[in-house]
């Protein structure tokens, strides 16, 4: 079985530089020959698919071997929007240094991945336009002089495995301009701050979404006090998606008008856009897209997906809000076992969150636990995955 897992790779502003892209046949296929079926997978899957589908038509960084680069197998990559990563470890034979010179030339650009203080200097390292490295794993005074000597290059430096604001607070004072790890999903919580008022109104607008029917009478009010989602609905209701030919003269007929599917999407949506809005817009991406991965794998496990949808969503709540999921929690009047899933407790009901979590981190190990453990069909759920990354770049691009 084979799958694609995405990892963001973001700037100092931390907006989102390019995504690499993470093939495998399955979750022992890291080395030998499986890295080269790997390749060869992503390759066909860039034809199939097109690349830019998979980032949103940014850069897209593929971990490459010596063979698909002698072989010149990358060429059916679109140049401009490809970062060619080189283990910097490989062996720098004639033909693979004249490879990756005529792919530069033909636009692609390069990077030494996996780079580490005994490879200074490199021999490709006068034609890479990227140098990645952990910076845990560098010697801090070779690493600096070597820094030093590469001042006046074009070479932008990256970090990865930055997981903690710790980790990109070391890697952006070692001089790295790039970051590539979930630290932006780890925020410096305010644990002791109250949440502002206009956030508990949306608290209390979500808490009304999950009553089924939708009590009227009590969202019209909430919604009336939030110039924000009021503006998304009545531009919503007059779109030809609807084409209400009727002139709307409150939010409740509004709302009944678009029905009460729509009003929670574009209602939740529209909050967590407000949450997010000192957040990298990343998080917000990233929710969306776990918020409808586990909508389309709950059929699959017996699982509510509207449920499972604000389940995916509210999982990076508190990346969002910068307050801990013990103070968010309560505040959600959700099922106990969706609180629980919230807070981490291996249920049922957080198969699907499980799953995702280890697939954005490329965690095999991981991954295949949760499918033994809940029974989970990969195949599947590798479909819904890749079918929530289309299906939040088409929002992204109607956006």
């Amino acid at each position: 079985m084979r799958y694609i897992a995405r990892q963001p790779i973001l700037d100092v502003n931390h907006r989102v530089h390019g995504y690499e892209l993470n093939f495998r046949l399955d979750p022992e296929s890291t080395a030998g020959v499986d890295d080269i079926r790997a390749v060869r997978t992503i390759l066909d899957d860039a034809v199939i698919f097109g690349i830019d589908r998979f980032t949103n038509g940014l850069r897209a960084f593929v971990r490459c071997t010596a063979e698909s680069l002698t072989e010149r197998l990358v060429s059916v990559l679109p140049p401009a929007m490809t970062v060619l990563e080189i283990p910097a470890g490989i062996e720098v034979t004639p033909d693979l240094s004249a490879a990756c010179l005529e792919l530069k030339q033909a636009g692609f650009r390069l990077a030494l991945v996996d780079f580490a203080s005994h490879l200074m200097p490199h021999p490709l390292q006068n034609m890479v336009d990227y140098i990645k490295a952990n910076q845990a794993g560098l010697d801090p005074e070779r690493w600096r002089r070597y820094r030093e000597k590469l001042q006046g290059m074009q070479i932008q430096l990256m970090a990865e495995k930055v997981e903690t604001q710790k980790d990109y607070m070391l890697a952006l004072a070692q001089g790295f301009t790039l970051f590539q790890g979930y630290y932006f999903c780890h925020p410096e919580l305010i644990k002791d701050a109250k949440v502002p008022a206009n956030r508990l109104c949306h608290m209390e607008i979500l808490r009304q979404l999950q009553n089924d029917p939708i009590d009227l009478r009590k969202v019209s009010p909430l919604v009336s006090r939030d110039p924000s989602l009021t503006y998304r609905l009545l531009r919503l209701v007059n779109s030809p998606l609807y084409a209400i030919r009727n002139e709307v003269r409150s939010i409740e007929a509004a709302i009944i008008a678009i029905g009460e599917t729509s009003f929670r999407r574009i209602a939740t949506l529209a909050i967590f856009s407000e949450s997010n809005a000192d957040q990298p817009p990343e998080i917000l991406h990233m929710a969306l897209v776990r918020a409808r991965f586990c909508e389309l794998a709950a059929g699959d496990c017996g699982l509510d997906p509207n449920e499972q949808y604000l389940l995916g969503m509210f999982s990076l709540l508190p990346a969002m809000m910068r307050q801990p999921m013990e103070k968010l929690a309560p505040e959600l009047s959700l099922r106990t076992e969706i609180r629980e899933a919230l807070l981490g407790k291996d249920n049922r009901e957080r198969r699907l969150l499980a799953w995702i979590e280890a697939h954005e981190r490329n965690d095999g190990a991981e991954r295949t636990a949760a499918e033994e453990a809940h029974s989970l069909n990969q195949q599947i759920m590798i479909q819904c995955y890749l079918a929530a990354l289309l299906w939040d770049a088409a929002a992204r691009r109607v956006g």
